[in-house]
């Protein structure tokens, strides 16, 4: 018997993490701040570590970033290693090597300059597609170097269209690169052999202009937040309005609508800027820097702005995908994937031209370690097999016991009792929030009931009670899980079947707001996750005793964490959660075990 291949696929960078195969298939893949504990924690050596738990041996540590290596990842003294390859042959994962002076090892391939192709891979693999095309909307991916007025410009690629093809095929048709340098920019054709594709070429949009995702950053910061809390904005956009005292975001007189340069000012590859100073209604602020930002009604319609322009961007260019590659299947990735309110709209504004949609859940750069780690597989196999990924529960394995939960309630100084699905859906009725924690953590930012805070959805009061206590903004919404045989019933999928991964944020069926107030946004939309026993049984089991006792077949759900934390991923961080909130209950199903926290 021939023996498995290991191959480790690392994220560097926010969402840093990593992502294991055995044969080409998940074994696990974890974002490093939920070991870490650090929020967006962008070395993945924590994450390395528990490669150990699985093998102690690698053939390849497959590395994705948008730089190489030997540009920014530091070098360990005397050896001349990076601190991955170094980190990496430290823990005997792989080999020393044999000339300490080279900065190559044989089993690390670094992926470089590929960012937008592993969104692709990681997108393109789990779909289920045996061809496709790719398009990717993120902020700012690989680093490239372009030459105007014999001048190198430092550039960033922001939206990729990419042909899909098995075994690991990911060629380059249209890109859009921007610049915070002054440029002229235009429509060019470019050489891809950067991107591994020698002799190549593709056709590109280079400009000083921000890109789509820069916009959405742009409003997130002139709303207060950091840049990567674009979330927040999501949220905020149903609660502004059209706006006619402030131009378009979008400047659509040109053959290739960019932004206004006037209103969105690039500050590549850390955000964007509004230039409020040019216009008025811009300029209002709060009286003092203590002020809530999201209270004035100008943050609240650049919020809708940009929601409204950009997806409405992303849908030209999966029309354009489409036509470029002349196939109707299309994956979506990079970090506007995760917008369940865009994704909902493509639904809406493709419905009548036969395109296939696949969103993937890990949207990311957590997913391109995932996608490293496949496109190397596929090509060193050539391997064809199409593999639709089944679940996200691929966090690594706990493996604990009923003696270990016994032992770390007791260590902890916490109530442990016995508790069935009818005890937890009873306090959940008494308006008790309880978390649920079982089995492996769910990849993404999604929690979908293994790592879950969960309410009554019926509360009118839930909303605002929820966010209180998990130490979020008053209009964050929040998700519903439902019986897959229910949904359609509930709510308008818009031809889908389900939706598993909580990745659309779906209109109501008439008469649904009311009945579920906690979990129905201001404007009348749930982002849902439809569950089988096939798929998640303890949740399963628990949503069926929740519609048994009180007849509704959903169930409030949200990550569980509290306010800036990463969701959790052990049984002591979830215990942690408890003892420095106002939540008391743990739910573990596998173990028919409650636990309590009494906080004062």
């Amino acid at each position: 018997m021939s023996k498995p291949v290991w191959i480790a696929g690392i994220a560097r960078g926010h969402n840093a993490g990593v992502c294991l195969l055995k044969d080409g298939k998940v074994v696990f893949a974890v974002e490093e701040e939920r070991l870490s504990r650090q929020k967006y924690d962008g070395g993945p050596f924590a994450s390395m570590v528990k490669i150990l738990e699985y093998t102690d041996r690698l053939d390849y540590l497959v590395v994705a970033h948008t730089q190489k290596l030997e540009d920014s990842a530091g070098r360990v003294d005397y050896s001349g290693d990076d601190v991955y390859t170094g980190l990496a042959r430290k823990l005997g994962l792989i080999d020393k090597k044999s000339n300490a002076t080279t900065y190559e090892h044989p089993q690390v391939i670094d992926l470089a300059f590929m960012h937008h192709k592993l969104h692709s891979a990681c997108a393109f693999y789990r779909s289920g597609f045996d061809s496709a095309v790719s398009v990717i909307v993120d902020g700012a991916g690989t680093f490239v170097p372009i030459g105007v007025n014999n001048e190198q410009v430092m550039s960033w690629e922001v939206e990729s269209i990419i042909d899909c093809d098995y075994p690991a095929t990911f060629n380059t048709m249209h890109k859009v690169y921007g610049t915070r340098d002054p440029i002229q920019g235009g429509i060019v054709e470019m050489d891809s052999t950067q991107f591994g594709e020698n002799g190549r070429k593709h056709s590109a949009i280079v400009s000083d202009r921000a890109g789509i995702v820069k916009a959405y950053e742009a409003a997130t910061m002139y709303c207060g937040w950091q840049s990567i809390e674009a979330g927040k904005t999501m949220g905020l956009f149903p609660y502004g309005k059209p706006n006619d005292k402030f131009p378009k975001l979008f400047d659509d007189t040109t053959d290739y609508p960019l932004t206004n340069r006037n209103i969105v000012v690039p500050n590549y590859p850390n955000g964007a800027l509004i230039n409020a100073g040019l216009y008025g209604e811009l300029a209002k602020s709060g009286k003092s820097p203590e002020d809530d930002l999201t209270l004035l009604q100008n943050r609240r319609d650049i919020a809708y702005a940009v929601q409204t322009e950009t997806q409405e961007q992303v849908t030209a260019l999966i029309r354009n995908a489409v036509e470029l590659s002349g196939k109707k299947n299309v994956v979506i990735s990079g970090g506007y994937g995760l917008n369940c309110v865009a994704n909902y709209h493509y639904l809406e504004q493709l419905k009548d031209e036969g395109i296939k949609i696949y969103v993937e859940p890990v949207s990311n750069d957590a997913g391109t370690a995932m996608g490293a780690a496949m496109m190397f597989w596929y090509g060193l196999e050539d391997e064809t097999e199409t593999r639709q990924t089944q679940t996200l529960y691929l966090g690594p394995h706990n493996n604990y016991t009923k003696e270990d939960i016994i032992t770390k309630a007791k260590d902890a100084g916490v109530e442990l009792t016995d508790a069935t699905h009818k005890d937890v859906v009873k306090l959940i009725t008494d308006r008790n929030i309880v978390t649920i924690f079982q089995g492996q953590s769910e990849n993404g930012p999604r929690a979908l009931g293994n790592r879950s805070v969960l309410y009554d959805p019926t509360d009118p009061d839930g909303k605002d009670h929820v966010n209180k206590v998990k130490h979020r903004e008053y209009f964050r919404p929040f998700a519903g899980s439902i019986l897959q045989d229910d949904v359609h019933e509930w709510f308008d999928l818009r031809g889908m079947e389900d939706s598993p991964s909580m990745m659309y944020a779906v209109n109501c069926q008439p008469g649904v707001e009311e009945k579920i107030p906690a979990i129905i946004h201001v404007d009348g939309t749930c982002r849902i996750q439809t569950v089988t026993q096939e798929q998640n049984k303890h949740y399963y089991d628990l949503i069926k005793e929740f519609k048994n006792q009180t007849g509704c077949p959903i169930i409030f759900n949200t990550s569980f964490n509290l306010g800036g934390e990463p969701l959790v991923e052990t049984i002591e961080d979830a215990i942690w959660t408890l003892q420095n909130s106002d939540i008391e209950y743990l739910y573990l199903p596998e173990f028919n075990k409650l636990i309590t926290v009494k906080n004062t």
